[in-house]
């Protein structure tokens, strides 16, 4: 059960959110090209501006990627052997997470997902 997104902004340099999919559609996550453009449409969606990115394919099967965005990163991990996909969303400043979290989870077609979220550099004050 994909529990309710929400994350408040708090007061740390940033945000890391490891998001988990899974029993994602096997195909898709083979899917390279259409994968980046699920990454970037999360950062525009979150409010983010995309800079640059690179995805490789492995094989027989498997993709990892990086989108970097002027606020941070966005990196993908796929197995499609498993239905599963690793996405880390690291942001600074105001980025709405739940708005690229809730299309990642769509966009994957994730029967199940979880997140976590750690705030990065809180302790420097």
């Amino acid at each position: 059960m994909t529990r309710p997104v929400h994350i408040p902004v708090k007061q740390a340099l940033g945000r890391h959110v490891l998001l988990e999919l899974y029993q994602c559609p096997n195909s898709l996550l083979k899917a390279g090209t259409q994968l980046e453009a699920y990454l970037k449409t999360a950062a525009e969606k979150m409010g983010a501006t995309v800079v640059m990115s690179n995805f490789h394919q492995f094989s027989p099967y498997g993709i990892s990627g990086v989108v970097i965005i002027q606020e941070s990163h966005l990196t993908l991990h796929t197995w499609p052997e498993h239905g599963y996909a690793a996405v880390d969303l690291f942001t600074c400043g105001d980025i709405d997470l739940e708005a690229g979290i809730n299309y990642l989870v769509a966009a994957f077609e994730a029967k199940r997902s979880d997140w976590q979220m750690y705030e990065r550099g809180k302790g420097l004050g």
